[in-house]
Parts: structure tokens; sequence; C-alpha cells
């Protein structure tokens, strides 16, 4: 049996950065490997003799150990205060729209349409700072799509309030 049958591998992620991630260790099965059918006994004539193939198994990779002077995972102190909004002056800024647009759509506090809505914009409004880039006699069109942008958030925290209310 060759090794293209393989399924595909697993991946493991530690949240303890400093814990190397172990690969799995094949090694051969020695217990017998049952049959799946029944074979006709070879004639007398017949002098075959047939090795058994040694069946490989996937070890499981050992549980990376607990470093006891470093949790792997740590509650940040904010009080539950929400960020001050910062305005849409950078790509980041942006970004940051497009992922609060996304959790308020997993959420389900806007409708999936007004999502596409703003993830429409912001994909402009990134094209619009790559040209800007290029060609800065663009600044005053990417400075409306950004206020524009800025105005349909507004709109949005305002519609989501009412309906968490």
């Amino acid at each position: 049996m060759s090794n293209s049958t393989r399924g595909p591998r697993q991946l493991e992620f530690s949240f303890d950065a400093t814990e190397p991630v172990r690969e799995p260790v094949l090694e051969p099965v020695t217990e017998p490997v049952p049959a799946e059918a029944p074979v006709a006994a070879p004639s007398p004539a017949a002098k075959v003799s047939v090795a058994p193939i040694p069946e490989v198994r996937a070890k499981p990779a050992a549980a990376p150990t607990a470093n006891p002077g470093r949790p792997g995972l740590r509650v940040l102190q904010g009080g539950g205060q929400q960020r001050p909004r910062e305005p849409l002056e950078s790509r980041d800024a942006v970004v940051r729209v497009l992922v609060e647009a996304g959790a308020d759509l997993l959420l389900r506090r806007i409708s999936p349409e007004r999502a596409e809505f703003i993830e429409q914009k912001v994909d402009k409004v990134l094209g619009l700072f790559d040209r800007v880039d290029a060609n800065p006699l663009l600044m005053p069109v990417l400075r409306r799509e950004l206020d524009d942008l800025e105005a349909l958030m507004r709109e949005t925290r305002a519609q989501r309030g009412r309906r968490q209310g």
C-alpha cells in the first residue's frame, strides 16, 4: 500500500508560543490485522508464501506541557468600556470598520444586505488609498468616500442600538 492513500494532515495549534508543535510518529502495529473477507485455501500444488504487510497507524502527538509561569490565555482589563470611535483616516481604521460589520452580521445586529454594502464601500475606499499613493490629486475623492463610510457607520450603529434596545 502506498503513502498516497493517507488522509489529510491535522494541524495542532498551541497558545504557548515557546512550545513547538510535534509531528505524529508513525510506528508499525504489532497486533494482527483481521481479514475483511475469507480467502479460499490455495491448491496443494501451489506453494505460495505471503508475508503479512504490517499496518502503520499514526500515533497521536503528545499533549504540550503547560508552562506554570505563563498562562495560555489572559484577561484584558478594560472595565467593559468601548473604545472611543476613531476617525477614518487610515487603512487600519477602515479595516476595523469591516471587522465591526462582520461581527455585527454574525451577531445578527445588522442585515446581510447592509453588511455587503459596507464591505463594498470598504473595498472601494481601500482601492482609493492605493490610487492616492500613486496619484495624490485623488485625495479629495478619498476624503469624500471616507466621510460617506463614516456616515454609513454612524447610521449603522444607531440602527444597531435601536434593534438591541
